[in-house]
C-alpha cells in the first residue's frame, strides 16, 4: 500500500499513556541520570514537537529528538516478558510513552503514519537498548535479553502535534510503498551485508543518523 491509497486502517488502541522525568539513581557504585521511569497518566497528554507532556529524556546525546519523540512499545510483548521473567509488569516498565494493543510494531513500516487522539505519529525506527534499560529491571544483563528477544518496540516521530489518551484507537493514516519493516529495520542494525546495509540510504524515511551509519559501514567495507 503506497501512501494514501486507500481508506484509513484501524490498527489497535492506547491502552496506557506514561510520562516520567529524568531523576538520579546509584548503579554500579555511581550515579546515573535517566528517565526511564514512566508512569501512566489518566488525563488526555498534549503531543508537542518533540515529545509528550509532562515527559523528558536524561540524555539527549542519545534519547529524543524528532526521530525518537514517542516510544511506543506493545501489551502482547508484555505478556511475552511476564511469561518469560515469571511475574507481571506495570505499563512504563521498558520506558515507554504509548503502550499499545492490537497493533503488530515489528511489522510497522518505516515511514507509516499512526492517527492518535488529534495527534498524527511516524514510526521512525527501532529501539537499540542500552544500559538504563538494565538499570531500571535491576539487572545489568537484561539488556542482552532484551535484545535477543527482538520485541524492541518502535520511535515514532510527530507528524502533527495534538493530545492522546487511554482508549485512543491507532488508525493507519498512510504507508510507504517500501517494505522496510521495523523487524527489519532491527536486523540490519546486526548485519555485514551491504546491500541489506544500503537499504538505510535508500528509503527516504530511515532516520539522518541512520545513514549516516550506514555510509560510514560501508565505507569500512570499501563498498
Amino acid at each position: 500500500m503506497t501512501i494514501d491509497e486507500r481508506a484509513e486502517v484501524a490498527l489497535g488502541t492506547v491502552v496506557s499513556v506514561n510520562v516520567g522525568q529524568p531523576r538520579d539513581v546509584e548503579w554500579a557504585g555511581r550515579r546515573v541520570r535517566t528517565a526511564i521511569w514512566k508512569r501512566p497518566v489518566e488525563d488526555r497528554v498534549p503531543v508537542r514537537h518533540h515529545n509528550l507532556g509532562g515527559d523528558a529524556q536524561a540524555d539527549l546525546r542519545v534519547h529524543g529528538g524528532p526521530d525518537k519523540a514517542v516510544y511506543a512499545y506493545a501489551v502482547e510483548d508484555y505478556r511475552w516478558w511476564e511469561r518469560t521473567l515469571g511475574g507481571p509488569l506495570d505499563p512504563g516498565t521498558f520506558g515507554e510513552n504509548l503502550t499499545t494493543e492490537g497493533v503488530d510494531l515489528a511489522e510497522a513500516v518505516i515511514g507509516e503514519v499512526w492517527a492518535v487522539g488529534s495527534a498524527r505519529l511516524q514510526v521512525a525506527q527501532t529501539r537499540q537498548p542500552c544500559f538504563k534499560l538494565g538499570i531500571r529491571m535491576g539487572d545489568a544483563g537484561f539488556v542482552q535479553e532484551f535484545d535477543r528477544a527482538r520485541r524492541f518496540g518502535v520511535y515514532l516521530r510527530i507528524d502533527q502535534i495534538g493530545d492522546v489518551g487511554t482508549g485512543d484507537e491507532i488508525v493507519l493514516v498512510s504507508r510507504p510503498a517500501h517494505d522496510l519493516t521495523a523487524a527489519a529495520f532491527a536486523d540490519i542494525l546486526d548485519s555485514h551485508d551491504p546491500a541489506e546495509i544500503r537499504r538505510f540510504i535508500e528509503v527516504d524515511e530511515v532516520p539522518d543518523g541512520m545513514k549516516t551509519w550506514a555510509r560510514r559501514q560501508l565505507h569500512r567495507t570499501g563498498r
